[in-house]
């Protein structure tokens, strides 16, 4: 035990003389969660509006008013002709475009119907079925005021019943995105500095010639093993506290659940993340090697654990693959502890996958590791 601690004690001393280290290991990810929380959404925002009005009466003006007061439109100008429009969509210069036929009005009182052509940019798929909904929710409050206005008081017809559906949203009241994100984004960075730092710390030794030292004395492989991962648990653990404390004091994220249920589950995960970055550096001699491979696995996991795309929403072998996904169990027991209040009885099987996971990890880079005498 007191050769472990010796160990430990290098390290941190090793950690904290580094002063190049400091600042990736406090500030950056500090600054990754403020900026990237408030960056990584899927909210479609100031979408750049435009229209070709050619029936230019009061009921056109007041449909485009409507698009006006919207806070997700950005209305620029009324385009002379479909050509121009097109042209200005193909440069990029506007999302949307409504085409107001001729004789809007007119036909609108007399017929009780007519087509409105909406154009829509769509080289980002996700982003043009939102902003085709916000169109049609903006053209069916417009219908509704247009349907009382024009309603004639002597109409005998029996008018259909209103049916209003009232509704009420859990764990997410005010549908803030900031809400959703910030506890995938703190997983983002957890993973990210404990990986890096513990594949890269071992190849060091290897690059300045340490790691031979140090293998040719009566240190045991596990004391070895464990004094060097230890401080970055730690680490970890530290960057878990902060990340809770900025979602606190600055995205006002809620936390429902047990923080001590957060914080056991997060000791478990880090101990996956530990023994993948000592894996990767049974295979590299250099930190750059190091840093290639862990940030190639780091990619695919973060994209394939629901952080920004839902895994439902995945195809069927995709859904498959992410049951071996570390960073999705933590991502969802961050999201169901933090913002649902869940207990130790619902994440129960993300602790034991991810139990199963550390010690098949762990195991295999402690056999894989090599220490000649």
């Amino acid at each position: 035990m007191r050769t472990i601690l010796y160990i430990i004690q290098k390290e941190f001393k090793q950690i904290f003389r580094n002063k190049g280290m400091l600042p990736i290991i406090f500030v950056l990810p500090v600054l990754q969660l403020i900026i990237l929380s408030n960056a990584a959404t899927f909210e479609v925002k100031n979408i750049k509006f435009g229209y070709i009005d050619s029936d230019h009466t009061s009921t056109s003006i007041a449909l485009i008013g409507k698009f006006n007061a919207s806070e997700y439109f950005n209305v620029l100008t009324d385009y002379p002709s479909k050509s121009n429009a097109s042209a200005e969509m193909l440069l990029g210069n506007v999302d949307v475009v409504l085409d107001i036929p001729q004789y809007f009005e007119r036909d609108l009182q007399k017929e009780k119907y007519i087509n409105l052509g909406v154009t829509i940019n769509a080289i980002d798929g996700a982003a043009a079925g939102v902003e085709n909904v916000y169109v049609n929710q903006v053209l069916q409050r417009f219908n509704q005021h247009l349907k009382a206005d024009l309603q004639q008081v002597s109409d005998q017809q029996i008018q259909p019943v209103n049916i209003n559906a009232i509704p009420l949203f859990w764990y997410n009241e005010t549908l803030n995105y900031k809400t959703f994100m910030v506890p995938g984004i703190l997983v983002l960075l957890v993973t990210m500095i404990t990986l890096f730092l513990s594949g890269m710390n071992i190849v060091r030794e290897k690059e300045i010639g340490t790691l031979e030292q140090i293998n040719v004395t009566p240190i045991k492989k596990s004391q070895f093993i464990i004094g060097k991962l230890f401080p970055f648990w730690v680490i970890g653990m530290g960057l878990l506290t902060i990340g809770l404390l900025l979602a606190k004091v600055i995205f006002q994220v809620p936390m429902v659940g047990s923080l001590a249920l957060l914080y056991v589950y997060t000791s478990i995960y880090i101990l996956v993340i530990l023994g993948i970055g000592l894996f990767i550096s049974n295979f590299t001699d250099t930190q750059q090697q190091a840093m290639f491979i862990a940030w190639f696995f780091t990619v695919i996991f973060i994209l394939m654990s629901g952080l920004f795309t839902p895994i439902e929403s995945m195809p069927k072998w995709a859904q498959i693959v992410t049951e071996f996904n570390p960073i999705r169990y933590f991502v969802e027991v961050m999201r169901m502890v933090m913002l649902k209040g869940s207990g130790f009885v619902d994440i129960l099987p993300h602790i034991l996958k991810t139990l199963l996971y550390a010690f098949v990890m762990n195991g295999l880079a402690v056999w894989r590791y090599k220490k000649t005498t």
